[in-house]
């Protein structure tokens, strides 16, 4: 018998460019080390994302021992080192307000030149300044500049019958749809089901333990093509059709560490601590 395991494993250094796989990942109160510490802002302190510009997608940081190598097509190669300045830029993760570090005027014209709009480039400098919405958490949990969770977990049954839905689908010829649309920190396959995640609400990966307070309700950057910056109609088509509840649309689990300072790697198994069976309704 197969059981869920690690199959992929997925950092984004920068808050919406691409991301990239990685062998294992240690994992912090506020998510895996170096993921989403880096972020776009525009004049006013609001991130941006690829809802808003999907051209993002198609920019790629690398982490460095001293900060950020960031390439873009056609473009000279962007170095960044991670700044040693005040923690004095206002800046918010949709209504979430916070300090952050200026990566310098160099970064800032870089990305304002690629992007054609003017941008600066901040650092969050200090993970654990960020809770996570009360909500789903408890008081210390913490988050990076994630939308609001520190990890995403993606099962590959899941895509597959997602993938299904759209092939049946109104919208056929944007079949089959990749995991990287999902932008997810964490993949498992060999699960029982598809969706058999919806019921977790504890788990082990390796020696980390995390809590499942909530599913993940996807938005329209799940509808951006990541190797193109297309536009399209799936998967939010499919999901609200047959995935759709308290009007959203859901696809993927959120995760909060339990045990931080422990590593997750490639193969690691998954088991299930706590969960509740046949989730009727949301996975919460």
């Amino acid at each position: 018998m197969t059981h869920p395991h690690v199959t992929a494993l997925h950092r984004y250094p920068v808050k919406s460019l691409a991301g990239h796989p990685v062998e294992q990942l240690t994992i912090d109160r506020s998510g895996p080390q170096g993921d989403r510490t880096w972020m776009l802002v525009l004049p006013d302190g609001q991130g941006l994302t690829a809802r808003e510009q999907p051209e993002l997608m198609l920019i790629r940081p690398e982490l460095t021992a001293t900060g950020l190598t960031i390439r873009a097509a056609d473009r000279s190669d962007l170095v960044v080192t991670i700044p040693t300045g005040p923690t004095d830029i206002p800046v918010k993760v949709h209504s979430t307000e916070l300090l952050a570090s200026s990566a310098g005027n160099g970064a800032d014209a870089w990305f304002s030149e690629v992007l054609g709009t003017p941008l600066r480039l901040v650092y969050l400098g200090d993970p654990d300044i960020r809770p996570v919405r009360p909500d789903h958490a408890e008081p210390d949990d913490r988050v990076s500049l994630a939308d609001g969770f520190p990890l995403l977990l993606t099962s590959t049954e899941s895509l597959d019958a997602l993938n299904d839905l759209v092939a049946a689908g109104r919208f056929p010829d944007e079949w089959p749809l990749s995991m990287t649309r999902f932008r997810p920190n964490v993949v498992v396959s060999g699960m029982p089901a598809a969706w058999a995640e919806d019921g977790w609400r504890r788990i082990r990966i390796g020696d980390a333990i995390f809590r499942t307070p909530k599913g993940c309700d996807r938005c329209v950057m799940t509808t951006v093509d990541p190797d193109t910056a297309a536009r399209g109609r799936e998967p939010l088509a499919s999901l609200v059709k047959h995935r759709r509840w308290d009007g959203k649309s859901w696809f993927g689990m959120n995760l909060i560490p339990d045990t931080p300072g422990t590593q997750i790697r490639l193969g690691d198994q998954i088991e299930i601590l706590e969960s509740v069976p046949d989730p009727d309704g949301p996975p919460r």
